[in-house]
Formats: structure tokens, C-alpha cells, sequence
């Protein structure tokens, strides 16, 4: 799967470029989780508040595993989600040192999300690491579930999209707090 649109589109990231991909349900917004500036195109292109923060999206444990502070989670917590990985489900985690203010917001943890979906693992397998995820969409419309959607947003203003089929969920993926299991997004 892994084509030459998959290595430019993570090269235009690596140049810190924010693009469109396609996730479990809804095509995301995405960066370089540690490139302020380019997480701050994010919060200006979506209208949205940064004190919210994103969620990283992965293709494995070890995109992510730096993000998390491992000594606050207890084993038999950490084998229970990481069984149902790669899958739809978004876990909160404490953050570690790792997570840059920019991605945390004014939150204590780091979401982040082992994903199934092919497209958005292939494109964090072509980046080399965890990518932010968010919905592609401002504020307060309906996120696009088509690359012409995505178009149609946000027209000449991102360095890429990712024209690949969304998964099947119909909605977001769950987003549920890793320690107590609350959920926070059904």
C-alpha cells in the first residue's frame, strides 16, 4: 500500500505541512504533532480553541509508546487496550514529557489512537511516527468523509490530501480515559 503519493504526502509533512487523510469514519486534519507552527495551521484552519489539543493517530504501539508516561499505567491496564489495537477506539493516556503543550492543550493527558484503518496507518508508516488527528472540518460542521469535502473546506490551504476511502464506521471513533475507563466521546 504503500505508494509514492504515501512517501510525498509525508515528506509535504515532514516540510511541515498540514494535510487531509482518511481515517476509521471521517477524514482527518493532519501534521507533524511536534511542529508548533504547523498545529497551530490546524487550530486556525478548524476555528477551534488550543487550550483542547489533538489526539495522535498511529500505525503501531511504538509510534505512540514515547507519548505515554508508562509508570502511571498499571500492566493488566496497558495489555487490555493494547489487545483491541490497531482498532477504532482512542484511549487517554498520562502524558509523558514527550507530548509537546501544543498537542496537550490545557489537558494532563495525551489521546491517542493505533489505527486499523489502512490508509491512515499507511500514511503514519510512510511519516515514520504518530501523526495529529482531528476531524477535517471547522468548527461546528459536519466533518468530510470525501476528498472533495475535504476540498471544499479548506480550498488551496493544505500541502496535500490524501484521496483514499474513509473506513466504515458512521461515527468518530469512542474516546475513553485509559485509568478509569470513563468515556469521553461515545
Amino acid at each position: 500500500m504503500m505508494t509514492s503519493s504515501y512517501i510525498s504526502i509525508a515528506e509535504k509533512i515532514r516540510h511541515g505541512g498540514v494535510v487531509g487523510y482518511p481515517t476509521e469514519s471521517v477524514f482527518g486534519l493532519g501534521c507533524d504533532p511536534h511542529d508548533a507552527a504547523a498545529v497551530a495551521r490546524i487550530f486556525e484552519l478548524k476555528q477551534r480553541d488550543p487550550g483542547q489539543g489533538f489526539l495522535l493517530i498511529a500505525a503501531d504501539l511504538q509510534q505512540i509508546a514515547r507519548y505515554i508516561d508508562a509508570a502511571q499505567v498499571p500492566a493488566e491496564v496497558r495489555i487490555r487496550i493494547e489487545s483491541g489495537w490497531p482498532g477504532p477506539s482512542t484511549w487517554i493516556f498520562p502524558a509523558s514529557r514527550e507530548v509537546p503543550a501544543w498537542i496537550s492543550g490545557r489537558h494532563t493527558g495525551i489521546a491517542v489512537r493505533v489505527t486499523a484503518h489502512g490508509p491512515a496507518a499507511a500514511l503514519c508508516r510512510a511519516f515514520g511516527g504518530a501523526l495529529v488527528s482531528t476531524s477535517a472540518n471547522p468548527h461546528g460542521l459536519p466533518p468530510a468523509r470525501t476528498a472533495a469535502e475535504v476540498d471544499a473546506y479548506f480550498p488551496g490551504q493544505l500541502a496535500a490530501v490524501l484521496d483514499e476511502p474513509v473506513g466504515t464506521l458512521a461515527q468518530p471513533t469512542s474516546i475513553r480515559d485509559a485509568l478509569t475507563g470513563r468515556v469521553v466521546r461515545a
